[in-house]
């Protein structure tokens, strides 16, 4: 249990209550861009290796403490300099983002097309997952006043 409370107190440390309900809205809402994302990213680097969090969490199962082995500290490294490589508008609206924008953003990064297109794929699947959570909401299915920041 005293994981549990240090893996509170780290995320209350780097959460500030005004931000925390915008973004919550936000995610309702389903606004949800890739710059929340990066500013979300940037505030679980800021609580630690990924591997001493996910230690934190009580009763991982096999799948997920192997699936740890699999995620490292340089994973965010590329995430974000993908984030970073992209322009202000590309971040909030990255249906724009077409092939010839991937190649520069991949060649800005450092990675390759392959993964701008997985990071894209995979936060569009999370952004559809977060206007599901909203419209649940919406129609009194789920709490709107959620006790962590989704």
């Amino acid at each position: 249990m005293g994981d549990v409370l240090s893996l509170i107190e780290r995320a209350q440390e780097q959460t500030d209550e005004g931000e925390s309900q915008r973004l919550q809205d936000r995610m309702l809402k389903g606004q949800f861009d890739l710059e929340d994302f990066l500013e979300q990213l940037q505030k679980i680097k800021k609580m630690g290796p990924l591997n001493q969090l996910l230690e934190m969490i009580p009763g991982l199962g096999s799948q997920l403490r192997q699936a740890k082995a699999q995620i490292s500290d340089d994973d965010y490294k590329h995430v974000e300099a993908i984030i970073r490589s992209m322009t202000i508008e590309e971040r909030r609206r990255p249906v724009i983002i077409g092939s010839k924008r991937k190649r520069r953003i991949a060649r800005g990064s450092g990675t390759q097309v392959s993964d701008v297109n997985q990071l894209l794929g995979q936060f569009k699947q999370m952004q559809k997952m977060m206007g599901q959570i909203g419209k649940m909401a919406k129609t009194g299915k789920m709490p709107t006043n959620l006790p962590f920041d989704l």
